[in-house]
């Protein structure tokens, strides 16, 4: 029966994906760009598109009740490799982050997912300027597609002309807008039937379990998987905001892999004094704190000498901060005598120490050796090979948006999501957690990370969702190359076994 009114004309043709109905929305609107590559050769060889530039996010506007059209708030740039299928089965889509807050997503992009990865070496072995790219023979493209997100104000995404960045300076903001990319990335390219993941390192683990619940509760989008890189869910478990106790312990075994590293422990086998340190870190260091003018003068200097020996510190040293080594002093001292500082990021990394006898270093030497490689990798690569031009400076990690950065919604209590989490695990019981841990993290240390997870009250079946990696390197591990190659391929086994395969 044709229901159309008489003198109706020919109806037009359906919207093409990702094309909006009804009024045209206000400007400006995507700049993106497509181009083809083949990564390897021979036999083996992977082709694959690359999609790059800015998606407009809008919000939906009403004036007294009345829908008045789509606001645009913000342009986000991303990165997207996608593979043609060799079946009907969909291929799986992971969706990148990093963190900071305030970071873009160049350090997993270049340095472990993608298909091209930075040359920038190591400790003992770091490469000079001008630095290159090399194919990434390992990159997570061979088992899914890759979508690479860079967070407003972060990479080459802002908020809107005429519009403030501020509301997404933000846990809430952050999560919403992060959340509304992946789904309109999955809408537009008809990616609701694949298998989805998302990967988040350091702050991105935050927005990663944040934005897991957000996705399911708020727009039924079920997951696979979660893949979280330097993991910190919780914020008071490093003492990060409020000194508390837990931080000084989550520390404690990440102070002796450094230490160890730095020849601190002679001949000892890392494992047997990693083994020390974590039983200590359980058991008898919470006591000692907790004791406090309690502790008998025997029971004090046996805890000064024990601290002291793992950390690499002297007795004197431990004795005066009280049993509590803060981690930006322990970078500072552990090799204050011969006028170096540690990494935070990694502490296999030292460098010149600026003013021999400040509190604090006034430079992180692992992030100095990595971050010239890596931009001036991305700003090759972008325009060289991906196709994409803007006069816009390229927001490794925005220095803005980390300090106006906003927790108002914790007010009063740590940063934690982990019931965030432990929500999203119970509503979707087949979502698989991969963590992955590296020893010399003075970001975010393992130790602590893993004790958050055994307290997501999970029930056995549910807990066993969740794999636990650790690397013999620092927070951005894969700088590590062995570790980058082992990292690589652990990850492809999980994406393959979370979905399905």
């Amino acid at each position: 029966m044709d229901d159309s009114p008489a003198g109706s004309t020919t109806p037009e043709p359906p919207p093409a994906p990702g094309e909006r109905t009804g009024a045209t929305p206000a400007p400006p609107g995507d700049d993106l760009v497509s181009t083809e590559h083949t990564l390897g050769d021979g036999r083996g060889a992977l082709t694959y598109t690359a999609t790059t530039g800015r998606v407009v996010l809008r919000e939906e506007v009403s004036t007294d009740g009345t829908f008045t059209g789509w606001q645009p708030k913000a342009e986000v740039f991303l990165t997207s490799y996608v593979v043609e299928a060799p079946d009907e089965r969909p291929r799986p889509v992971v969706f990148a982050f990093n963190g900071g807050p305030g970071s873009s997503s160049v350090w997993l992009h270049l340095g472990l997912l993608g298909p091209r990865r930075v040359v920038s070496g190591d400790v003992g072995g770091l490469q000079a300027p001008p630095y290159g790219l090399a194919d990434n023979l390992d990159t997570l493209l061979t088992v899914a597609d890759l979508v690479f997100v860079d967070p407003v104000s972060t990479g080459y995404s802002r908020a809107v002309e005429g519009g403030k960045a501020g509301p997404f300076h933000g846990f809430t903001g952050d999560v919403e807008s992060v959340a509304e990319v992946i789904r309109l990335w999955t809408t537009r390219n008809g990616r609701w039937l694949s298998p989805k993941f998302l990967a988040g390192e350091s702050y991105g683990t935050v927005r990663a379990a944040a934005v897991a619940e957000h996705l399911q509760t708020r727009r039924g989008m079920y997951l696979n998987g979660v893949v979280l890189v330097s993991s910190v869910l919780d914020l008071g478990s490093i003492g990060l905001h409020e000194p508390e106790d837990r931080g000084h312990v989550g520390y404690l075994p990440t102070y002796a892999a450094i230490a160890h590293h730095h020849g601190r422990h002679g001949d000892r086998p890392l494992a047997d004094v990693l083994a020390e340190a974590e039983a200590y870190a359980e058991r008898d260091y919470p006591w000692v704190l907790s004791r406090g003018d309690r502790l008998s003068a025997g029971e004090r200097g046996d805890a000064v000498a024990t601290i002291a020996r793992l950390t690499g510190l002297s007795e004197e040293y431990v004795d005066l901060s009280d049993l509590r080594i803060e981690h930006l002093h322990f970078f500072a001292e552990l090799l204050r005598r011969e006028r170096k500082v540690v990494g935070r990021i990694d502490g296999r990394f030292a460098g010149p120490a600026g003013n021999p006898v400040a509190e604090v270093m006034d430079a992180d030497p692992s992030m100095d050796a990595i971050t010239g490689p890596y931009v001036a990798a991305w700003n090759h690569y972008v325009r060289t090979e991906l196709g994409y031009e803007s006069d816009l400076p390229y927001e490794q990690l925005s220095t803005a948006a980390h300090e106006e950065w906003s927790y108002k919604e914790f007010e009063g209590r740590p940063v934690d999501v982990t019931g965030r989490l432990a929500r999203a695990m119970r509503t979707n019981p087949d979502l698989k957690v991969h963590v992955a841990y590296g020893w010399h993290d003075g970001a975010t240390p393992y130790f602590a990370a893993r004790e958050t997870f055994s307290r997501l009250g999970l029930p056995p079946e549910l807990a066993a969702n969740i794999e636990h990696h650790s690397y013999p390197a620092g927070h951005m591990m894969y700088v590590h190359e062995p570790t980058r190659v082992r990292q690589s391929a652990d990850l492809a086994d999980f994406v393959r076994r979370a979905s399905g395969g």
